[in-house]
């Protein structure tokens, strides 16, 4: 079926946080919400199919995950990347977030250090503190138009110091963000070959959130961390959802792969009372994985051209830059040209712009004065988007 991703969709009176909590966390109601990274674009129709026969039945009790989920996973993983996973590598998790927290506790003891590569989606850096670790930060390298990784800073981190050739590495994880939110970097096989082998050299687990491998801009593709080698997928726990490409956030459902048994095993001990993915949660994600080609390829051709509009015309406005994503939905826009510091560039975008975005110092180092756009909306938003803020910039 053709998908009508134009046509707006009142989302008053769905407890939606992205509409509805607007003034609550931007003090105004007078915004655009363009922040939290979920869709105002309808989900695949064979998901909506599920769920009404699903619902047709008038119990709703405990559930696991059914054989026909597992093997939509692995049908997909082999379809999509070339991976052939086996059912044992499966688990589920309420959400990628919640993953995070179970992969970094089962891989650490309070006071290890955890890489995390700043400006990323900030949850990172709670999860490393909330499981009693301390962050090691691995700041990309931002060239005025694009992103890359710093290996030379990577290394200095994980390798043995020379001038302390006794002290025993404590950085026992990379959380990697492929790709990456923020900054929209799909990565390279050849970029995360080479992050691979300096965690494996250095005896450091690899946290891959592959989150938004569905989402890709142009011709790009996503190479899943585990398949550039065994000896990399037997250190690397990777972690993916329907939540983002099909628009499926609210149902809290995800899962995890991990190929190594004792790695899932410390897992599978670190998830003790986290919870399961509720039986709404398990149908849908059935659905979006094994009938929602059709929708994903509609849906990548029209993010890439609100992509596109959005990129063009706020790169022509003074003292601003964007940063063209290889992938998400979600676009990365340096402000620091308009000469405002954090505080400043806050109320220029909630008083002035009236758009409601997340602000960049909440990425960590090397956020300060970018703006993160969600450009997953009606074309006609992100018109708005651009009348706002060309009208803001302009009455500076």
């Amino acid at each position: 079926m053709d998908y009508d991703f134009d046509a707006f969709i009142d989302r008053s009176g769905t407890h939606s946080a992205k509409w509805e909590r607007t003034e609550q966390m931007f003090g105004s109601r007078d915004v655009l919400p363009m922040w939290v990274a979920d869709m105002d674009l309808p989900v695949p129709e064979p998901v909506m199919e599920a769920l009404r026969r699903r619902l047709e039945h008038p119990l709703f009790g405990y559930t696991f995950p059914p054989d026909s989920l597992y093997e939509a996973i692995i049908e997909r993983m082999r379809r999509y990347y070339s991976w052939e996973v086996d059912r044992e590598w499966i688990t589920f998790t309420p959400g990628v977030v919640n993953a995070l927290h179970i992969a970094i506790d089962s891989q650490t003891v309070p006071g290890d250090e955890v890489v995390v590569q700043s400006p990323v989606y900030y949850p990172f850096f709670s999860a490393v503190k909330n499981c009693g670790c301390q962050i090691t930060n691995n700041q990309l390298r931002y060239d005025g138009t694009g992103y890359t990784m710093d290996l030379e800073d990577l290394c200095a981190h994980l390798e043995p110091s020379t001038r302390f050739p006794l002290r025993s590495p404590r950085v026992r994880a990379l959380a990697l963000c492929s790709p990456h939110n923020p900054v929209g970097r799909v990565w390279s096989r050849h970029e995360l070959e080479q992050v691979a082998e300096i965690c494996l050299q250095n005896d450091c687990t690899i946290i891959s959130d592959e989150v938004h491998c569905d989402l890709l801009v142009d011709d790009v593709q996503h190479t899943v961390t585990s398949t550039l080698g065994p000896e990399v997928q037997r250190r690397t726990i990777t972690l993916m959802a329907p939540s983002k490409a099909f628009n499926l956030a609210g149902l809290a459902a995800s899962f995890v792969i991990i190929p190594d048994p004792q790695m899932r095993r410390q897992f599978s001990a670190a998830a003790a009372g986290h919870g399961k993915v509720n039986t709404m949660g398990l149908v849908a994600m059935e659905a979006a994985l094994r009938d929602g080609d059709e929708y994903l390829r509609q849906l990548n051709t029209y993010l890439r051209h609100n992509i596109e509009y959005f990129s063009e015309r706020v790169s022509e406005m003074p003292g601003l830059r964007v940063v063209r994503p290889e992938g998400t939905y979600l676009t990365w826009v340096d402000m620091s040209g308009l000469g405002m510091d954090d505080g400043q560039l806050r109320d220029f975008m909630i008083n002035d712009a009236r758009i409601a975005t997340d602000f960049g110092f909440a990425f960590g180092p090397g956020g300060e004065g970018f703006q993160r756009f969600n450009l997953a909306c009606p074309r006609s938003l992100v018109r708005e988007a651009v009348q706002r803020l060309a009208g803001a910039i302009t009455s500076l």
